[in-house]
């Protein structure tokens, strides 16, 4: 997975990866499919120094990549932040087949294209307000990640710091919820490892290309993580690992969870910028404490006197989640409204999903779950006493939303 992979420098042909279907989402190369405005926009992607906000700038001014490529260099400066350089780099980048290389490689290796307009990129990225511009993966999205947490931490764990994320990721893990991370040393190489063990999905966002794996002693767990998640980055196959790359892509860590956990955070961790990236995008912060002479619990400590939520275990998440949650549909028969039920047994799972967030009468309910009426009435207590439902009146109960 981290070899340099030869492309034939003087493609012509325009060849695309498909975008995930509805579905059990599967993705993968698209055979022989021709779509030039697709490929015109992963062009402009691909022009070194556009980012999300100029992307958007550049498309609103002129509407599409093709007028972007078709637009005067003055006009092009005209748009916030385009200087001379830059508009000449678009301007050489409608002439160059470098996105026709890079397509070539990612169709001949099994990496797949998501642009922030495809249906099934990523839902919590799509309403950042800096969505990445281009997503490069390995492996397959499911509904189920939008119930996603991520856990990061120091590259150099101590054996508490080993043993706290161990616990938190196998029992979120076992919860239903993805686990996201960064694949670095440490934290974050102990969170995946664990996540797929436990039987769970992890997903690994890469400082480098997907292509070439950094660390290259995670070699071998990514392309476990690819079996069990995705691999993914914003760096295309072509470039190599640049150190100023890292800090961007924990924004995507962050923007992929509906919460960060930070375990062991050193005082200047970039475990603490994916915690910054986390309160700019309105996602809810975790902290785990740690021995107040540990320096490897400075940052992390320093959170929670900063206001990060302090968590012992996988219960402590899900409680706070509960109120901020909304539903998620993660596959064609099950919708989550609140994270608790990801911890019911199957019997309790049958009945939840026989409630309607109306009135539902009790005879509705065994007949829709098909189970004996002493278990519905003693699996609706369960479920009343865990705050998932409401009793309306002595036969009828709703689902809370």
């Amino acid at each position: 997975m981290s070899q340099s992979f030869a492309t034939s420098a003087g493609t012509q042909k325009a060849i695309e990866n498909r975008p995930i279907e509805n579905g059990p989402i599967e993705n993968g190369p698209i055979e022989g499919h021709i779509d030039l405005e697709r490929t015109q926009t992963i062009r402009l992607a691909l022009v070194a120094g556009i980012g999300p906000k100029l992307m958007e700038g550049l498309l609103d001014r002129f509407g599409s990549a093709s007028e972007v490529f078709q637009a005067p260099l003055r006009e092009l400066g005209e748009v916030d932040r385009i200087g001379p350089k830059l508009a000449t780099a678009i301007r050489d980048a409608a002439q160059s087949d470098f996105v026709f290389r890079v397509l070539e490689h990612s169709r001949a290796h099994g990496v797949s294209i998501l642009l922030p307009t495809d249906t099934h990129f990523p839902r919590l990225l799509k309403e950042l307000s800096d969505p990445p511009p281009i997503l490069f993966h390995r492996g397959s999205f499911q509904r189920r990640d939008q119930l996603s947490i991520a856990i990061v931490g120091t590259r150099h764990p101590t054996h508490y710091g080993i043993q706290a994320t161990e616990q938190l990721a196998r029992g979120l893990a076992m919860a239903g919820f993805t686990i996201v991370s960064g694949l670095a040393r440490g934290i974050d190489g102990v969170a995946h490892r664990t996540a797929i063990e436990a039987g769970g999905r992890t997903l690994a966002v890469l400082g480098s290309s997907v292509s070439e794996v950094y660390p290259p002693e995670h070699i071998a767990l990514a392309t476990e993580v690819e079996k069990h998640g995705v691999v993914l980055s914003e760096t295309n196959p072509f470039a190599k690992p640049k150190a100023g790359v890292f800090p961007q892509r924990n924004r995507i860590i962050s923007g992929l969870s509906l919460g960060v956990i930070v375990i062991e955070a050193a005082d200047r961790s970039g475990s603490l910028i994916t915690a910054g990236h986390a309160g700019e995008q309105g996602r809810d912060l975790f902290a785990v404490p740690g021995p107040i002479h540990s320096r490897m619990s400075r940052g992390s400590n320093k959170l929670i006197r900063d206001g990060a939520i302090l968590i012992r275990d996988t219960q402590d998440v899900i409680d706070h989640l509960g109120p901020l949650f909304t539903s998620a549909k993660i596959d064609d028969k099950r919708t989550v409204c609140h994270p608790a039920e990801l911890l019911l047994n199957d019997q309790e799972q049958t009945v939840l999903q026989s409630i309607r967030l109306e009135a539902t009468n009790m005879d509705e309910i065994v007949i829709r779950s098909g189970l004996p009426v002493s278990r519905v009435l003693s699996t609706i207590t369960v479920l009343e006493m865990r705050g998932l439902i409401r009793r309306i009146s002595g036969h009828q109960v709703a689902r809370l939303s």
